[in-house]
């Protein structure tokens, strides 16, 4: 499971200076697998300001997910260097970990174990005990709706309501960044709104700088202060919702500027 990846290494940690107001730079990043004759990430470059909703959007197979793999520290980059939070990836994952949150695009969870043990147990893995975790556990499942289903098996859980528990599993320890994967895909619009809803407030009220992707234009537009579109594993456009739109006069959303940008054909 992606969380087990994600705790099995320990580095010692270099701290490194940070541009003035960026908590993410990435520079020349560059990722071939070595069953591919192309690059997934192709001379990438991209700085992240702090306390920003950051999207990350592309087709299928664009490279979105294996820069958010490099940025966590779970996929290892064959050229480039990436820095979060003053700290690089490849010298520094240890206190990269203690700063971040990861909500991948599959669930992340237990299903024989309730909706609290799965809490407890991620929050055991970022130090937090005693009344400390199960106060923060008790709030959340409070804000997302899922109180009255705390000791309930996840086996047992919509699809929409483990995805409000696998993002939980990613705030509990209050994470400078948080990486979404797909934090929405194949949930119902009420879990959706929700989810969307409580992105706002902790971006806005706890100032955590969110790296999201998705494939739902309009959600993104509305939710996304900065966006960079790949394709290709390249960014070919990268701006403001608004000051893209702006920029390309022939199109009135962002879902026809993605259109525009990376064509109509299907990706699979």
């Amino acid at each position: 499971m992606l969380h087990e990846n994600f705790y099995s290494k320990k580095w010692k940690y270099v701290n490194i200076t940070s541009s003035l107001g960026s908590i993410i730079e990435i520079s020349g990043l560059v990722k071939q697998y070595s069953n591919s004759e192309s690059n997934a990430v192709d001379g990438v470059n991209l700085t992240v300001n702090k306390g920003s909703i950051f999207g990350l959007l592309g087709p299928n197979g664009a490279g979105k997910t294996t820069i958010i793999s490099i940025l966590c520290g779970l996929v290892k980059a064959t050229e480039g260097m990436v820095v979060v939070g003053g700290n690089n990836v490849d010298s520094g994952l240890n206190r990269v970990k203690e700063i971040i949150g990861v909500v991948p695009q599959e669930i992340a969870l237990y299903p024989t174990l309730t909706a609290k043990e799965n809490l407890e147990f991620f929050g055991k893995l970022y130090d937090l005990k005693g009344n400390e975790l199960s106060d923060k556990i008790n709030e959340w499942l409070d804000k997302l709706g899922l109180s009255d289903k705390a000791n309930q098996r996840l086996e047992t859980f919509s699809g929409g309501m483990k995805r409000r528990v696998n993002l939980i599993a990613g705030l509990l320890h209050d994470p400078q960044v948080l990486f979404l994967d797909e934090p929405t895909v194949g949930i119902d619009v009420q879990s959706r709104n929700v989810i969307v809803e409580h992105l706002k407030e902790i971006n806005e009220k706890k100032g955590i700088t969110i790296i999201y992707t998705s494939h739902h234009m309009d959600e993104a537009e509305n939710l996304c202060t900065d966006i960079a579109i790949v394709d290709h594993g390249k960014i070919i456009t990268e701006g403001t919702p608004k000051g893209l739109i702006e920029a390309h006069t022939d199109c009135e959303r962002l879902e026809d500027i993605f259109l525009k940008l990376t064509g109509k054909s299907l990706r699979d």
